[in-house]
Parts: structure tokens; C-alpha cells; sequence
């Protein structure tokens, strides 16, 4: 399977009670594939193909309101289209299951992989899960239920894999049994739903300076409850799956000078490189950034702290800044005592590949501190 086909599986394993999607590339392979599961009868989820992604998420919304397990599906200017339901969707604690195949915004347009798009949505109040490959695409889809719908957190859920890197290629995939994946995600349990008409309540009234401060330290209180939350389901799913996920995922750090850090395919290239360097006998080391929301202070302290240098990867700009990762990691090593030299490389927008010797040198710069503040690896000036 490819990405996209291990999500839409997962989904027919899960049989949500509704999803609402428009197709945009690179993600229509997954409402493509859970259409057919539809159009065959091996679920019972109602399909809803929206006029738009503000209208898909709306109707998620909805569903959600109203008592239904609901997930949809989207892409860069996808969600881009729904960044004002985004905001709603998790203000209203609504347990929504997105997957998004990260693509590049435009302009100039392209539909290939970068982080722009969920980057952009990073304080929207949604928990983001980064994928490695398509085995990560699935796992992640099935915890992703577990997490968003469970009591102590009502938060919605983002699953990101890289936009045709991921989503469109092929590899082998151990899959759980249906039986297993329904035991392990349980019946879904509304809270309050619009649909009890004998418990009636009211959703997104209006919110006037007396209680609107309120209802957003909640939805603070809420995140911050949820990295215990996402450590505690992956280790019963490690149970029924035997594959173990982390918050923060090292590959020889323990006893490396360098380490860089890296979201979603890059982290496994990032792996390769590593085991060429040692075999040069440097002492470097990469670390998976797979929680990207709630974002992993104490893990990245933990990791980096001691660290001669970090090289922080971002697949993605903010103008007249950095990278959106870069300042999250120096603020979480801002107090620590030993803390490394921190630098940014900005990679990959808009697809471009990146090379095996480009992260190599990486490592380089970052051992002879030939290297900026801000780099960007692989463009052309």
C-alpha cells in the first residue's frame, strides 16, 4: 500500500460514523479508496462529498456536534480553505480525525511536499502527528482516534504524511486484524451531543469578554494534558502491534556532538546519513520529531541537552523569521545550562529532493561552525 491507501484502510477498519472530504492532490487517494469501501458496502459511514474543504470541515463539525465519530482528509490549499473551521473545530472540543497529505502552498502553485500548510495551522488548537512512511501513516491514523476521543482531552487530531513521498509510494505494511483495530479504538461516546434533544445544549453562541479568556485556558489545560495521553496509547497500541512509537524519536544521540532534527520522511534519510558519518567515526546522531502539537519540551531537553550542536531541519518558511520548528527548539533549550549552538536549515519547498551528500554536509558545517544562523540547503543563489 502507499500512504494514502494505509490511511483510507485504517479508516475501513475503524468505520467511522461520517467523513466529509473534497479531493485535492495529494491526498484524494485516501477519500478515493474510502469511497469504494462505501460504494462496497464493507462500511457503514455516511460519505458526504463536500463543494469545498471549508464546507467539508463544516460538515465535520457538525457530525462531530452531534455525536458521530467523523474524519476527513486535505491538502495545502485544502487546508488552507478550512483554517477558520479549524479554530472552531477545536474550540468546540470536538474529536475530528484529519489526515493531511502535506503539499506546498501557493504561489507559484505546486502540488508537491512541504510542511507549509500544517505549519501554518500549528496554533489552531489542533494535536499534529507526523508519519514517517506509510506503515506510520496507518498506526498513526488508528491511535489518532484513541487520543482525540479520549475523555480527559476532546481535542482534535491532524495526521501528516509527506505529500507523494509518502502518500503515493508503495511499500510493505503489517496490518492489525478488524477485530483487534475495534477492540482497541472501543465505541465511540459522545459528550453533549446536539442530537440528545432530552440533555439540550448550544454550540459556538456567541462568547463576550466575560467568558471567552475562560473557554480558551480550557482549551490550554486540555493540551497540556495531552502528551501523557498520546504516550500512554501508543504504548497499548505497541501491545496489540508490537511497533513502539515515541514523542520525540532518537537514533544515536546518546553519545553524539551533532544531532539534527527532522519531521516526516527526511527523519529516516537523516538515519542513513547518520550510519554513514559513524562509519567515518563521527559522532553525530538525528532525532524524529513526531509530535509536533503539543510540542515536546522536556523530550527535546532531554535529547539535546550537553549537545555541542543541533542543526534544526524545517520543510518550511515563515518569512522574516526562520523555520517554524527552529524556534520552538531554542526556546525549549533556552534555560538549560549546557544548552548546544542551534542552527536552522530550510529544505525541500516545494518538493525539491534532497540528497544524501546535502545532509551530509549538514553535519559538516554544524563540526566547523561554517554555517548561519538561518541556512537554506539546496537552493540555488
Amino acid at each position: 500500500m502507499n500512504g494514502d491507501q494505509a490511511i483510507a484502510y485504517a479508516w475501513k477498519q475503524i468505520n467511522p460514523d461520517v467523513v466529509a472530504a473534497y479531493p485535492i492532490t495529494p491526498q484524494t487517494i485516501i477519500v478515493e479508496a474510502f469511497s469504494e469501501y462505501v460504494a462496497d458496502g464493507l462500511v457503514d459511514t455516511e460519505f458526504v462529498c463536500a463543494e469545498s474543504e471549508h464546507s467539508a470541515m463544516s460538515l465535520c463539525i457538525g457530525a462531530a456536534a452531534g455525536g458521530a465519530r467523523t474524519c476527513t482528509a486535505t491538502a495545502s490549499a485544502g487546508l488552507a480553505f478550512m483554517w477558520e473551521m479549524l479554530y472552531i473545530a477545536a474550540s468546540m472540543r470536538l474529536p475530528i480525525v484529519m489526515a493531511v497529505a502535506n503539499r506546498a502552498l501557493s504561489g507559484p502553485i505546486n502540488i508537491h511536499c512541504d510542511h507549509s500548510d500544517t505549519m501554518g495551522a500549528r496554533d489552531s488548537g489542533w494535536i499534529q502527528i507526523f508519519g514517517e512512511n506509510a506503515q506510520e501513516a496507518y498506526d498513526n491514523s488508528i491511535m489518532a482516534f484513541r487520543i482525540s476521543e479520549h475523555l480527559d482531552l476532546r481535542l482534535p487530531v491532524m495526521t501528516n504524511i509527506d505529500g507523494f513521498i509518502t502518500s503515493h509510494s508503495l511499500e510493505n505494511l503489517n496490518l492489525l486484524q478488524d477485530e483487534e483495530v475495534k477492540k482497541f479504538i472501543g465505541e465511540f461516546k459522545p459528550i453533549k451531543p446536539l442530537l440528545d434533544y432530552k440533555n439540550p445544549v448550544t454550540y459556538g453562541p456567541f462568547d463576550p469578554p466575560d467568558f471567552y479568556f475562560e473557554h480558551k485556558y480550557q482549551q490550554v489545560e486540555a493540551m497540556s494534558r495531552a502528551m501523557p495521553i498520546i504516550k500512554k496509547i501508543a504504548e497499548e497500541y505497541a501491545k496489540i502491534s508490537g511497533r513502539s512509537y515515541e514523542i520525540v524519536e532518537s537514533y544515536q544521540v546518546e553519545d553524539a556532538d551533532f544531532v539534527a532534527i527532522a519531521a516526516g520522511s527526511t527523519a529516516g534519510t537523516l538515519r542513513s546519513v547518520v550510519d554513514e558519518l559513524r562509519a567515518e567515526g563521527k559522532k553525530v546522531g538525528s532525532l524524529k520529531l513526531r509530535v509536533f502539537r503539543p510540542f515536546p519540551d522536556e523530550e527535546i531537553v532531554e535529547a539535546l541537552e550537553g549537545k555541542k550542536g543541533v542543526a534544526v531541519l524545517d520543510r518550511s518558511i515563515s518569512f522574516g523569521a526562520t523555520g517554524p520548528i527552529f524556534p520552538e527548539v531554542r526556546s525549549a533549550l533556552y534555560d538549560v545550562d549546557e544548552r548546544p549552538k542551534i542552527v536552522n536549515y530550510i529544505y525541500g519547498l516545494g518538493g525539491r529532493d534532497v540528497s544524501i551528500e546535502e545532509l551530509k554536509s549538514v553535519y559538516y558545517k554544524m563540526m566547523t561552525g561554517e554555517c548561519d544562523r538561518v541556512n537554506y540547503l539546496g537552493v540555488r543563489i
